[in-house]
């Protein structure tokens, strides 16, 4: 998947503004912030975990959701999605 891809649905954009927001947050963060399910979330999660566009941390059953900054194309979003 491509950026173009990753811009391609609203649901993904509304995770990554969250997550740009936040830094590292909680899925039932993301769910209430974006206002989606929590099964578009994970499924949104997973598609940006295998883009290697964000990083995910467990502790039990707690799952903590990072930019993974070591991504060139994650500055590209930044900067993308911070355009006015």
């Amino acid at each position: 998947m491509g950026i173009e891809n990753v811009l391609s649905s609203k649901g993904r954009i509304r995770v990554l503004k969250t997550l740009f927001k936040y830094g590292a947050v909680n899925i039932n963060t993301l769910i209430r912030e974006t206002g989606l399910t929590h099964r578009l979330v994970s499924k949104y999660i997973e598609e940006l975990r295998n883009e290697g566009l964000v990083t995910e941390r467990r502790f039990g059953r707690f799952r903590i959701i990072e930019l993974d900054y070591s991504n060139p194309k994650v500055s590209i979003l930044k900067m993308l999605l911070e355009q006015p």
